[in-house]
């Protein structure tokens, strides 16, 4: 029986939806395959099992065989933590250290995918001197972080500079897009034997976007595990899906997400996620069930395949 480590919490604005993740995963995984205990890391960044602090983390780290980190956004997803398990030739769950930090830095994924010709939305990095160069509507997201968190939209000057400041409480780097009216899709990816590439999903809410209140707080949004497009968007995203996944060299999972703006007939790509949620409401393990790969044997898949 495999003793796997599952890690939790963290010091990022992410922290309670890691929490939620964690607590589903202990709900769903397979107890007859694992032996699974848990380490909580608090927002002060010290690392608890059982309430009582570690004092050497690597030597505990290296008595299990495979650590599920659910940790989202800082210091969970961006390789840092990917690359302490390397350094110590610890097997985890998810992208290595190099994908995690392209990944999770916006501007960086931007980058590389406008070199490889992936459509994505104008954008523009925030410079306090520079003009901006994209036309209202816009908007603006930390270049590191997840879950919606710090994003809003701006319709005028007054409403881009309250953006701004709210959006560097959470990242020193700011990324400025274009306001796209578009369907917001989804697309889960698991790496067994084969890459699986799930449906496309697609998220409807009342707001402009899927921000966190509506995520994870008013949880008001409908979700549509198959998304109304038609089939030849549906065989493009999945294309362009499978595309990102190997050129970025992402590895075990990845929920990417896509915009269809319907009357001109175009997709953009608008983030990758290599640790996506596993709450509840969480679209990629909902959106796997569309290749009957159930919760259970989705962290069962995960954990042998680390």
């Amino acid at each position: 029986m495999k003793k796997v480590l599952l890690i939790y919490g963290g010091v990022s604005p992410e922290h309670e939806v890691s929490c939620k993740s964690a607590k589903a995963i202990i709900k769903n995984i397979d107890i007859h395959k694992f032996q699974l205990d848990c380490v909580y890391i608090t927002l002060n960044n010290e690392w608890l099992y059982k309430k009582q602090k570690i004092n050497n983390i690597i030597e505990f780290v290296k008595k299990y065989d495979v650590v599920f980190p659910i940790i989202h956004g800082i210091n969970g997803e961006d390789g840092k933590l990917q690359g302490m398990f390397e350094l110590f030739n610890i097997k985890y769950v998810g992208s290595k250290l190099g994908a995690s930090y392209i990944c999770l830095d916006k501007e960086k994924t931007k980058q590389i995918l406008n070199y490889y010709q992936i459509p994505q939305v104008p954008f523009q990095i925030y410079h306090k001197k520079q003009k901006l160069s994209i036309p209202f509507p816009i908007i603006v997201k930390p270049a590191n972080g997840g879950s919606s968190i710090g994003i809003n939209i701006a319709k005028n000057n007054k409403e881009y500079q309250k953006a701004i400041k709210e959006a560097l409480k959470y990242d020193k780097k700011i990324i400025i897009e274009k306001y796209i009216k578009a369907q917001e899709l989804e697309c889960a990816i698991l790496e067994d034997k084969n890459i699986i590439v799930s449906e496309i999903g697609e998220i409807i809410t009342d707001n402009k976007f899927y921000d966190y209140n509506t995520k994870y707080q008013n949880n008001n949004a409908t979700t549509k595990l198959v998304a109304d497009i038609p089939k030849n968007i549906k065989k493009q995203i999945k294309k362009y899906a499978k595309i990102v996944f190997k050129l970025l060299e992402l590895k075990g999972l990845a929920r990417i997400d896509f915009f269809y703006d319907k009357n001109n007939n175009k997709i953009y790509l608008n983030e990758i996620n290599t640790l996506p949620g596993f709450t509840p409401i969480s679209m990629y393990p909902k959106l796997l069930t569309t290749r009957k790969i159930s919760y259970k044997k989705l962290i069962t898949k995960l954990i042998e395949n680390a």
